[in-house]
């Protein structure tokens, strides 16, 4: 993943929640201005794994169901995968669990700067979602980076600002210091219809 993204201008991702949604997203091929587009990879979302076994999507799942899933797709494909999080969890669960991620093959791991019983983002204000602090989540970032064994591996922090409507300044501070902490990537998100504040913020 880290090769194709230094790459390529555009790497483009899709959701896989199970082998065989993988499967197509491994073979879907699409002709546009003579150019054969494809994905690059895969994003495991743990909304839709919860979804997929009839759960909440409050990180009900334990991470070896997970993992279980994520390696059930890898035995049928080829290409590298995104792993969503969600909060992490616990500093000193999510410093294992990287292990873990790391050594099945997964590429990148995207954690959310928000703490507590885990709430769907696009509900944004309509529910309580409390955002960590800065040097709390930026201490998860930089204990999880010490546990990390090759430089391939990706810690990705999603940044919440926009979601919790706390605006682009507050975004932009909360990912400089995460990308301090040893951060790989950061990831924006919004629940706005159009894409101009994450334009704004790149």
């Amino acid at each position: 993943l880290k090769r194709l993204l230094n790459a390529k201008k555009i790497t483009r991702i899709m959701e896989a929640h199970n082998p065989l949604s993988a499967l197509i997203l491994e073979n879907l091929t699409v002709t546009q201005n003579n150019k054969q587009l494809q994905f690059d990879g895969f994003w495991s979302s743990s909304l839709t794994d919860s979804t997929s076994q009839g759960k909440p999507d409050i990180e009900a799942l334990e991470i070896n169901n997970r993992l279980n899933n994520i390696n059930n797709i890898f035995d049928v494909t080829t290409k590298p995968l995104i792993m969503d999080a969600d909060t992490g969890g616990k500093i000193e669960h999510f410093e294992l669990n990287v292990r873990s991620m790391e050594r099945l093959g997964i590429s990148a791991v995207i954690i959310e700067d928000k703490k507590g019983l885990k709430k769907n983002s696009l509900l944004g204000n309509d529910v309580e979602q409390i955002q960590d602090d800065i040097d709390s989540f930026s201490e998860k970032i930089f204990s999880a980076k010490q546990n990390v064994v090759s430089d391939d591996f990706m810690i990705i922090a999603r940044v919440e600002s926009l979601i919790l409507e706390k605006g682009v300044h507050d975004a932009i501070e909360r990912s400089l210091a995460y990308v301090k902490s040893g951060a790989d990537g950061i990831m924006i998100h919004s629940r706005k219809k159009s894409p101009d504040e994450v334009f704004i913020f790149s």
